[in-house]
């Protein structure tokens, strides 16, 4: 086989490479972001209170946080490919056995234990996804090019959970949970097949003068004792605290306080999430051209407090007033969404930094360790905020979201700290 027709295969097949990503976090993030949009049938279907419901939606997370770093680990080890291929078919039987022995019918209604484990254990397996789909992308694409593949690759979250939000809760109403989580196991399933055609190491080619700096000649040291990479993953967890505030209880707050409307809710949080999608492609392309991911982190943190901040004095100002006039409503909802893609912006750029750093053969381990972090606050972000809501109000909800990100900008590195880190990468 010729050199150049390697080169040119790899080129080609590396979007492959980039859709089976995207296909396998999609598939997953329909389960663990829309599962909880069907919470009120949840309720009704499983005949649990309130504090259950939060305890079994929590439970999905926890599962995530503490698989992620193991499952980052033996994707650095075994590789991409089998990681993947195991989590996704393991996921896909999870949610069919939910499907068979854990959905309500009008004879039997499952106990709170096996509807939290079941969840509990998907999240265990699915957790697989994210470091594996990071590596592979990591693998087939230069550095020159990472930032904006590992941004298309973070769309995936929002569009899995906008493509749940939008099927799951009339599947739930029409056909019941067999079909909910029979869907997800189809999603699942038609991603392995996928996986399996198409997800390989790509073929060795001779270094270029792009790939020369990437080459080492001794082996990078673990993730796991690099402190940079642990600043930059504290860095990650905390500035998602805030983010996880507006996902998770942004609908209340503008149902509660600006009495929107549903159709008014569903468009803002759309248009949200559209807007994260478009930003962080944007934003991974950008920051390949001009070489400076570092910036852009503290820039996007930077603006997430100042957002926070004012979200939190327009909230002051509104609750001066007698009513909330459809004037104030729509500053309110603009303010939010603002906010919102502001804070969602800078996921793939910051895990391509945090995977440069690490190297591509650590690259699972250190992604593991980075959405460890994610889903942390993931589980204990709305536990904490009827806390805050109860001891305060909707301004020290979002004030907090701006000390919080104040806090993560003290740990992501400076750029005049920029090393030409690639050096370490061994491929």
């Amino acid at each position: 086989m010729s050199q150049s027709f390697t080169n040119n295969h790899n080129r080609r097949h590396r979007w492959k490479v980039l859709g089976v990503g995207v296909a396998a976090n999609a598939s997953f993030s329909a389960a663990f972001s829309g599962i909880p949009t069907t919470a009120v049938l949840i309720r009704s279907g499983y005949h649990l209170g309130n504090a259950e419901l939060g305890l079994v939606l929590g439970l999905m997370g926890l599962g995530i946080a503490i698989s992620e770093l193991p499952w980052g680990l033996l994707t650095d080890r075994w590789g991409d490919r089998p990681v993947l291929l195991s989590g996704l078919a393991t996921t896909a039987v999870a949610l069919a056995l939910m499907a068979m022995f854990v959905a309500p019918t009008p004879g039997y209604v499952p106990g709170l234990p096996p509807l939290g484990a079941g969840l509990l254990l998907v999240g265990l397996l699915g957790g697989s996804v994210n470091g594996s789909s990071g590596r592979a992308v990591m693998t087939w694409f230069g550095e020159g090019e990472r930032g904006m593949a590992m941004s298309i690759r973070q769309t995936a979250v929002p569009l899995g959970g906008a493509t749940g939000a939008l099927i799951l809760p009339s599947l739930a109403t029409h056909f019941g949970f067999a079909s909910v989580y029979g869907v997800l196991a189809l999603f699942c399933s038609v991603t392995l097949f996928f996986t399996w055609l198409w997800l390989y190491e790509p073929a060795a080619t001779a270094p270029d003068k792009a790939q020369v700096g990437h080459t080492t000649l001794s082996p990078s040291p673990s993730p796991l004792k690099d402190r940079q990479l642990w600043r930059i993953v504290a860095a990650i967890g905390i500035l998602c605290a805030p983010q996880f505030a507006i996902l998770s209880f942004g609908t209340v707050f503008l149902h509660d306080f600006s009495h929107a409307g549903i159709a008014a809710i569903t468009t803002s949080m759309a248009a949200l999430q559209c807007g994260a999608m478009v930003m962080r492609v944007w934003s991974g392309r950008w920051t390949d051209r001009n070489r400076n991911r570092r910036e852009f982190l503290r820039f996007c943190t930077i603006t997430s407090a100042i957002a926070f901040a004012a979200l939190a004095a327009l909230v002051t100002l509104t609750s001066q007033l007698p009513t909330v006039g459809p004037a104030m409503a729509a500053l309110l909802i603009v303010m939010l969404v603002l906010t919102g893609v502001s804070v969602s912006a800078w996921h793939g750029v910051a895990y391509t930094e945090l995977a440069t750093i690490a190297g591509a053969h650590n690259a699972g381990t250190a992604l593991g360790m980075a959405n460890t972090s994610v889903f942390v606050m993931c589980f204990l972000t709305p536990l904490a905020i009827p806390h805050i809501l109860t001891l305060g109000n909707w301004q020290a909800v979002w004030l907090i979201g701006s000390a919080c990100a104040l806090i993560a900008l003290q740990f992501f590195p400076k750029p005049v700290q920029a090393t030409i880190v690639c050096t370490r990468e061994a491929f």
